[in-house]
């Protein structure tokens, strides 16, 4: 039976617009970035986005204070387009600077949205960057309008200007804390006033945030490979609902909020960190290649090789390469010069489009039995057309791996996922998720299996580890936005059951 007949019993159907390889991929969330002291803070900076830059593509912005008055850049695109030349950071002068790259999950690609954003309160100027998604950051925004505030943005992230701004305590830091109550969802942010930088992580701890140092003036970023690129030094985590406050008498820790469990997103180990980052002591590299382990204990397949969907499936593929004993081969070579999918009003174009970013290597592949091994499946159109491409090279069998569990349930905590109705595996069962990909065999790691490759013996149930709830449907916090005032005493509960 060909491929397109295997299509024809399935009641799912590739829209048009799916031929968009972009469509179907979980969009990285946004990075954040921050020095307090140094002479060179803009160009460090600078510097710290482009290694975050994998974090968001679509807009790049940075806020620097000279000891006087507040300077910004918000730029749509990539940072090396607009904060690589002497000229924009000379517009950045200043000792201290936060910067953002974004990727929009709330609010429009416009530049009004860009971060990081800038306000002067009664106590002078505040800039604010944020990497996450507040879960009831539409409902407060009601209320601040119906109160009179008057917005600049869509973003989600200027409702915290707001409640800092209309807090009645009385030093910044209070004012700050005060805003952070009110908030419900994900968030690292890092802010900047005229004495100050702050850092905050949530009080689950979903959105990363470290904590370095160099020269002895101290960092904030996403990641440590922001650390890595300036040759700064990993100083620690900044903990689950910590604020950090770097001044320059040095810096201070504050824990304002009730103690909770610990849950990281478990995505950073799965997509969003750079391989080369480390992510709560762990070798984010180092856990991919495990996820591949464990995929390949738990769903071995006779085939002649091994074969990564690039670039995110190679450690994976290594992993389950080196546990099952198969060759590991590049069957698919990624072209790192294309932007978004090249897009044609007609399908044949579109079709021949899929191929800008991703081509057969026809030595590697024709004539074998090939595993593809790839971290996610969320709408199923890019495996649709990856397992065309390898058939066309003249595989003999394509079977696939993907070295996380099936993607049920769409976060609301700063990744950028489709509907539910649109995730492949919240509505088909593997055998028509295997029929609608056109793949001879069809297997996911378990969710025990990707806390094995994380170092844990599986997922406790009263008390997970991370926040899985792409997997598992468990939301850690209260969706406001979504389901109302409805689960708003679930943080309480889990504050009580530490």
């Amino acid at each position: 039976m060909s491929d397109i007949e295997h299509h024809d019993q399935f009641p799912l159907s590739l829209p048009t617009d799916d031929y968009d390889l972009d469509g179907d991929r979980l969009r990285e969330e946004c990075g954040v970035f921050g020095i307090f002291g140094h002479p060179d803070a803009a160009a460090i900076t600078a510097l710290g986005l482009h290694a975050l830059q994998h974090r968001g593509q679509e807009a790049a912005g940075i806020v620097a204070f000279d000891g006087k008055r507040f300077n910004t850049e918000r730029r749509l695109g990539l940072v090396g387009d607009h904060f690589s030349s002497e000229q924009t950071i000379q517009r950045l002068p200043g000792n201290a600077a936060i910067g953002h790259v974004r990727y929009s999950t709330t609010g429009d690609t416009i530049l009004r949205n860009v971060q990081p954003l800038f306000a002067e309160l009664a106590s002078g100027g505040f800039a604010v960057a944020h990497n996450g998604n507040l879960t009831n950051g539409l409902s407060l925004r009601r209320d601040l309008v119906r109160d009179g505030a008057i917005y600049q943005s869509t973003s989600d992230t200027e409702v915290i200007l707001h409640l800092v701004a209309r807090s009645r305590r009385g030093p910044l830091l209070e004012r700050f804390i005060e805003a952070l109550r009110q908030i419900e969802g994900a968030y690292s942010l890092v802010a900047l006033s005229n004495k100050k930088l702050i850092g905050a992580r949530d009080p689950l701890g979903i959105r990363p945030l470290v904590l370095g140092s160099l020269d002895g003036k101290y960092i904030l970023a996403s990641e440590t490979c922001a650390l890595d690129i300036i040759g700064a030094k990993y100083e620690r985590d900044v903990e689950n609902g910590e604020i950090i406050v770097i001044s320059e008498s040095g810096i201070e820790s504050h824990k304002p909020f009730p103690p909770m469990p610990m849950r990281p997103c478990i995505f950073e180990y799965i997509y969003f960190a750079r391989p080369d980052s480390i992510v709560h002591g762990r070798s984010v590299y180092d856990v991919r290649k495990n996820m591949g382990i464990q995929l390949a204990q738990e769903s071995a397949v006779d085939v002649d090789v091994v074969i990564p969907v690039p670039d995110s499936g190679v450690p994976a593929a290594i992993g389950y390469a080196q546990a099952s004993g198969i060759p590991f081969e590049l069957g698919i070579i990624r072209n790192h010069y294309v932007g978004r999918t090249f897009i044609q009003p007609r399908q044949s174009i579109r079709e021949l489009g899929v191929r800008m970013k991703h081509s057969a290597n026809r030595s590697v592949v024709s004539g074998k039995r090939i595993v593809l091994i790839d971290d996610s499946i969320v709408r199923g159109t890019t495996s649709v057309k990856i397992v065309q491409m390898m058939r066309d090279a003249g595989a003999k069998e394509v079977h696939f791996r993907i070295s996380s569990p099936p993607i049920t349930h769409p976060d609301y905590y700063g990744i950028d996922t489709p509907k539910r109705e649109k995730l492949l595996a919240a509505n088909h069962s593997l055998e028509d998720m295997r029929r609608f990909i056109g793949c001879d065999s069809l297997a996911f790691l378990s969710v025990d299996g990707i806390y094995r490759a994380v170092g844990y013996e599986g997922r406790d149930p009263q008390r997970p580890q991370f926040t899985d709830h792409c997997f598992t449907g468990d939301y850690p916090t209260p969706l406001t936005d979504l389901n109302g005032d409805a689960g708003r005493q679930q943080l309480s509960l889990l504050a009580e059951a530490v």
